[in-house]
């Protein structure tokens, strides 16, 4: 018979950095939440699929507040008190995200839309010959 090697379990970081960034991802299927320290590291994320939303159900307000609230009592349990929040995204859980982040007892300092913006778009289409 083969050995098999003992595997290690993950040690979860019980305390946190009093700040940190929550970046939600917005789009029209998913609200996508991710706690990172001002590193940049990430700590923990979350979505409305991890909440237990399936199907259409995942775009809406109600499932990105409810991951907003898992992932905001997790990092708030485990220390972390202040928050800079950038938004992403032009899907309905972005402002429902932030209500329920703050609702949950989390100072935020700032919030910035850092949503892709084009300069000049892309290149129309030739023009057409009569």
């Amino acid at each position: 018979m083969a050995k098999t090697k003992p595997t290690k379990k993950k040690k979860k970081n019980l305390k946190l950095p009093k700040e940190g960034k929550v970046y939600v991802t917005s789009t029209f299927n998913n609200t996508i939440l991710t706690v990172t320290d001002v590193e940049g590291k990430v700590i923990t994320w979350g979505s409305a699929g991890t909440a237990g939303f399936k199907g259409t159900r995942k775009s809406t307000p109600f499932a990105a507040t409810t991951s907003a609230q898992k992932v905001a009592d997790d990092i708030k349990s485990r220390g972390m008190e202040t928050v800079d929040i950038y938004i992403k995204g032009i899907g309905m859980g972005r402002d429902a995200a932030i209500r329920a982040i703050r609702a949950a007892g989390l100072d935020v300092r700032s919030i910035s839309d850092i949503s892709p913006m084009p300069h000049n778009g892309c290149r129309p289409r030739k023009r057409p010959r009569n």
